[in-house]
């Protein structure tokens, strides 16, 4: 049964339509649209608004997702044959972010002041990365800027797709972990000094898993605030050491030993690093230009100093499959996929390859990670609140002994 979808689409004329178009599908609505000379933004049962709630977003997240939202529309309209200068007044129109619209008004007037699209990003580097900027160069070079910004926007999507599963998948057992000490502490200050007040006004013997738990809690009411502080101090002091290059070096080097986790970590840095090389080097970026380019995105330094090594050896002649190997950062099947990369002649496609694998495997390690931390977690504090409500159980005990 045809239902109605809202739509958002681009006229021959290079301007905006929007309306509503009844089809059996999504994929029919836009193919319609298509047949009645107009090239689709957006397709979907809920209308866009000017203005929506939505969750905030920390550490830059708003901004990762005003480039993926900016990039997947400029890859629609250039491969829809619109000029794009128009495609950019166009996006402009399209974004929601007041802030960001400003930075594509600014690229539109660097753009008409006869400078290349590549040095209008390159001024925004907020907002788009050395990798980002140098494809679009390299598009701008070769004339091929629809295929780049199409790459561009798989690039994005599958990197924040990664990134939101890997966040995602972190919360439940972080959560846990708060309600889990939140109750421990409440027990402790509030419910565990009743008891004390009852054994202090009777004189009655206290039993010694009573005894040992006031004495706990009488120890955290006092010298609570002095833990608290101290563990607020050596998190900012470790923080200020990170933020040094050597002790950036050690944080980066300890996560990647952390059992599970850090395998984990160690999987989704050559996910990132195989999917920003697939992108440039299938737009004939050269490969010790695109590897110093990948360096930069990657999160750990570690892993990042060791693509000098690689660098290195491309530079000398030894191709890169067997200098990644000797790197000694990378999972050895990186190497060895690389190595057919480079016999087959096919090195952007295997590099495409290597990151949907360990994107793949970044999603199963951190669901082994999350299957094994939540039930540690659980027992942990079954274990603490148990002992903590035994010790409650011998005290109402003996309680009534002595009262009968």
């Amino acid at each position: 049964m045809p239902v109605p979808f809202h739509f958002r689409a681009v006229a021959s004329d290079g301007k905006l339509r929007t309306g509503t178009l009844s089809a059996e599908s999504q994929r029919g609505a836009a193919a319609e649209l298509r047949r009645q000379g107009l090239n689709p933004v957006y397709v979907g049962l809920e209308q866009q608004k000017s203005f929506q709630w939505k969750m905030p977003q920390f550490g830059g997240g708003h901004k990762r997702k005003s480039v993926l939202f900016f990039t997947q529309e400029i890859s629609t309209l250039l491969n829809s044959g619109i000029p794009l200068d128009r495609a950019l007044q166009i996006a402009t129109e399209l974004t929601e972010r007041s802030e960001f619209k400003l930075v594509i008004q600014d690229m539109l007037r660097v753009l008409k002041g006869g400078r290349s699209l590549g040095d209008s990003l390159a001024a925004h580097p907020a907002y788009f990365s050395e990798l980002y900027v140098n494809m679009v160069r390299a598009g701008e070079a070769s004339g091929s800027l629809a295929q780049v910004f199409e790459r561009l926007a798989e690039f994005e999507r599958t990197r924040d797709d990664l990134r939101n599963y890997i966040i995602g998948s972190m919360v439940y057992p972080a959560l846990l972990s708060i309600v889990g000490l939140g109750s421990i502490l409440v027990l402790m200050y509030f419910v565990v000094p009743r008891f004390a007040s009852v054994f202090e006004s009777g004189q009655l013997k206290m039993p010694l898993p009573t005894k040992i738990m006031l004495e706990v809690s009488a120890f955290l009411r006092t010298w609570g605030w002095v833990g608290l502080a101290g563990a607020v101090a050596g998190v900012g002091g470790l923080n200020a050491y990170i933020g040094t290059p050597s002790g950036r070096m050690w944080w980066d080097a300890f996560r990647l030993r952390i059992p599970v986790l850090g395998l984990a970590l160690r999987k989704a840095e050559t996910a990132r690093f195989a999917r920003a090389m697939a992108t440039l080097v299938a737009n004939s970026v050269p490969l010790v230009q695109s590897i110093g380019i990948t360096r930069a995105i990657l999160n750990n330094r570690r892993i990042a100093n060791s693509l000098d090594i690689v660098a290195q050896g491309v530079k000398r002649g030894e191709g890169i499959a067997e200098p990644l190997r000797r790197a000694g950062e990378f999972p050895p099947l990186a190497a060895h996929l690389l190595s057919v990369g480079e016999e087959t002649g096919k090195l952007d496609a295997m590099f495409s390859r290597m990151a949907d694998i360990y994107e793949t495997e970044t999603r199963d390690a951190i669901k082994r990670f999350t299957s094994l931390f939540e039930p540690i977690i659980i027992l942990v504090m079954g274990v603490i609140v148990g002992a903590l409500i035994l010790s409650m159980l011998v005290a109402i005990t003996s309680i009534n002994e002595v009262a009968g």
